[in-house]
């Protein structure tokens, strides 16, 4: 690859955030390096979904890096003991995994370095999300700063930028720009619980927000649930 490319790397969960945040980066020029982490989630079908969308969305190269935050627990996502919520709750949700983000957005720090990019993406979002401290702007500020005096390349004068272009978008806006870019949201899967087959339950938060910003973008819903959402 020439030097003169820029290379980046792109988080991509299998979700209709992340697949729209790589189109952008695609979109923008750069010479994305997907990376997905399987972290001991409820359902393996997402990463089979990253795995489709990185393909298709142009990435140069998908890897998938195991972190088995299954072994601290602490979230409905990791612990198969706390249920999924199916209703609207407040506070932070049982589905925040505590230090989720930080130790992906590590992760991908680790190999930008490797990879000499300077460019990290992430689809976090602080308007139609279920609350988590890791998806706000102040994280994303201070992740940055860490960047900068933890690596080799920081302190060398070659500094990270993280990009969250999603931060102030609602889904519907998210899910029309996606389109814009040739997005198939049907290869993503956000549902919290899907089953083997990648079919959304319809009732947890991640499954209502998605399917409120397909209403709002006016764009028909291609998930496949489970049974006939009522």
């Amino acid at each position: 690859m020439s030097e003169n490319v820029r290379r980046a790397v792109v988080l991509v969960s299998g979700g209709l955030d992340s697949a729209t945040v790589l189109a952008i980066a695609h979109a923008e020029g750069y010479a994305c390096h997907a990376l997905s982490v399987a972290y001991g989630q409820r359902h393996k079908s997402e990463l089979i979904a990253a795995r489709k969308v990185a393909v298709s969305l142009g990435a140069r190269e998908h890897r998938v890096v195991n972190v088995d935050l299954g072994g601290i627990g602490g979230s409905a996502l990791t612990d198969h003991s706390i249920p999924v919520p199916e209703s609207e709750g407040s506070g932070i949700p049982v589905t925040y995994v505590p230090a989720r983000n930080t130790i992906m957005l590590s992760i991908a720090l680790g190999w930008a370095e490797v990879l000499g990019a300077q460019d990290l993406f992430v689809g976090v979002n602080a308007v139609d999300y279920s609350g988590y401290p890791d998806c706000r702007p102040e994280f994303i500020r201070a992740f940055e700063q860490l960047a900068n005096v933890a690596t080799k390349a920081g302190v060398e004068g070659r500094p990270f930028l993280i990009h969250a272009p999603l931060m102030h978008m609602n889904k519907g806006e998210i899910i029309a720009r996606g389109m814009e870019l040739g997005v198939n949201y049907a290869q993503t899967i956000s549902c919290y619980q899907a089953d083997d087959e990648g079919k959304a339950c319809g009732r947890c938060d991640s499954c209502r927000l998605r399917a409120a910003g397909f209403a709002a973008a006016g764009v028909p819903d291609p998930t496949r649930y489970q049974k006939k959402i009522a």
